[in-house]
């Protein structure tokens, strides 16, 4: 739709000739800017509850760049994700407000507060090497607008350090296990809490872990219920899917 459709639109809300619901319907579908190198959704947070956000491995510090310069001039709030110092740097020359959280490597403009459900998500990694995914997850799930606890180094080869956090897991709606090696962690972490589990699998390991293979397969094949898993070093897809299990009514 054009500018000037969607201002035919919005009159027509405001004089009755159309519900709200007409109108957003109608506005599910779909303008785009085309940039040549990425075609920009502006209405993914319409259709989906959450704005577009810009996965930045792969593209040059330029295109990056162009794409937040676009996507700065609509009023949904800018994430984007795998993002290199060097991009950071490109970003923040041109819009000086974009905030970097560089173990997460993600970026972000906040152009509106999100609202913020009362309940958490909790966040536990098996040890300190998976934390740059887990903050990740958390820093995503943050930036949807939900509250996050973080445990760390609390995995399966010192199992008390998991059992003294339990009454502040089993507060949280959801909980993101972020686990290398074996995988272990998130299988004992589902028999213990009544919440479902969003179980993280990554690259850190000896050989035999096969670079997150074998955490993986033992997230997949969990004898716990209740237990579901996303890809190996995706922390992202994991504090977006907590975000929408802990934002549901």
């Amino acid at each position: 739709m054009t500018g000037k459709e969607i201002k035919k639109l919005l009159q027509d809300v405001k004089e009755g000739a159309k519900s709200i619901d007409e109108a957003l319907e109608i506005l599910k579908n779909f303008p785009y800017t085309d940039l040549g190198f990425a075609r920009i959704d502006h209405h993914r947070e319409i259709r989906t509850g959450y704005p577009e956000i810009v996965y930045c491995a792969g593209k040059s510090a330029e295109q990056v760049t162009g794409i937040f310069r676009v996507m700065i001039r609509k009023e949904s709030n800018i994430i984007g994700t795998r993002v290199s110092s060097e991009m950071y740097e490109a970003v923040k020359s041109i819009l000086p407000d974009v905030v970097y959280y560089p173990e997460a490597r993600i970026i972000s403009i906040q152009k509106k507060k999100p609202e913020t459900p009362p309940t958490t998500i909790a966040v536990i990694t098996a040890g300190t090497s998976d934390i740059p995914v887990a903050e990740e997850a958390a820093v995503t799930a943050e930036l949807l607008g939900n509250r996050v606890s973080r445990i760390y180094d609390a995995g399966v080869a010192g199992i008390h350090r998991l059992v003294d956090k339990l009454p502040e897991i089993r507060k949280s709606r959801v909980i993101i296990v972020v686990a290398g090696m074996e995988g272990a962690l998130a299988s004992v972490v589902g028999g213990l809490v009544d919440k479902p589990v969003i179980a993280v699998p990554t690259s850190v390991g000896y050989g035999a872990s096969f670079g997150g293979i074998s955490a993986l397969l033992a997230m997949l094949t969990s004898c716990s219920s209740g237990v579901t898993v996303v890809n190996i070093d995706n922390g992202f897809g994991a504090g977006f899917s907590a975000s929408m299990i802990n934002r549901m009514k």
